[in-house]
C-alpha cells in the first residue's frame, strides 16, 4: 500500500520522494577509483617492451593530465555526496546498515535527487575516463616512458587495499563515502607524482 503522507501537516515532507538506492552511485564511483588504483599492478606484472609491441598513439603527458582531471573529478563527486547527507551520508538505520542493495528507502527532496542524477551522469563519464587513461598510463610505465619508484606503486597498492576493505567488510554507506573521498585525494597526489618521473 502506498503511504498517503502526513495528513496532520506535511511541512517539508510534502515535496519528498523515495530516493534511488544511493549505493548505485557510490559503488560505481568506488569502481572508477579502483581502475586508477590498478596502476599498482604494473610493479609486479609488467614486462619489458618487445620490438613488436604496439606503442600508444597518445602522448604520455596527455594521458597523465587526463587521469589527473579524472581523479579531481572523482574528488568532486564524493564531496557532492556530502552535500546530500540525508541520501549519501544518511539518517536513520540505513546509515549503519552494511553494504547491501535495497535497504535504504530514504525520502529526499528535489535538491538531493538532482545531486544524485548529476552524480550518476558524471560517474558514467569518469568510469570511461578512469579505465582508458589508467590503461594508457600503465602502458607508458611498462614501456619505460614513466619510471616511478617503488614507493609510488606502494601508494597505489594502499589505495587498492582501502577500496578492497570497504567491499570485504561490507562498509556502511557513510564509511564508503568518507573513505572514497580520502582515496580520491590520495590517488590525485600519486598521479601528480607520476608526472615527475616521465622519461620522455
Amino acid at each position: 500500500m502506498i503511504n498517503s503522507g502526513n495528513s496532520a501537516g506535511e511541512g517539508e515532507d510534502s515535496d519528498t520522494r523515495i530516493a534511488p538506492d544511493p549505493f548505485t552511485a557510490v559503488l560505481p564511483a568506488l569502481a572508477a577509483l579502483g581502475a586508477i588504483a590498478s596502476i599498482a599492478a604494473v610493479n609486479w606484472v609488467a614486462q619489458d617492451r618487445t620490438p613488436d609491441r604496439t606503442k600508444s598513439k597518445r602522448k604520455v603527458v596527455v594521458a597523465l593530465r587526463d587521469l589527473e582531471k579524472c581523479c579531481i573529478g572523482l574528488q568532486e563527486i564524493f564531496k557532492r555526496f556530502h552535500k546530500a547527507k540525508k541520501l549519501f551520508a544518511g539518517e536513520g538505520a540505513a546509515v549503519t546498515s552494511p553494504l547491501k542493495f535495497g535497504v535504504h528507502g530514504t525520502r529526499v527532496g528535489p535538491v538531493a535527487i538532482r545531486i544524485y542524477h548529476q552524480s550518476m551522469n558524471d560517474i558514467a563519464s569518469m568510469m570511461v575516463l578512469a579505465s582508458q587513461n589508467a590503461f594508457e598510463v600503465m602502458a607508458a610505465i611498462e614501456d619505460g616512458e614513466i619510471e616511478p619508484p617503488d614507493e609510488v606503486f606502494y601508494g597505489f597498492g594502499d589505495a587498492q587495499e582501502q577500496l578492497n576493505k570497504l567491499i570485504l567488510e561490507r562498509a556502511t554507506l557513510k564509511t564508503s563515502v568518507e573513505q572514497g573521498l580520502a582515496v580520491a585525494v590520495a590517488l590525485t597526489g600519486l598521479v601528480q607524482q607520476l608526472k615527475e618521473f616521465r622519461t620522455s
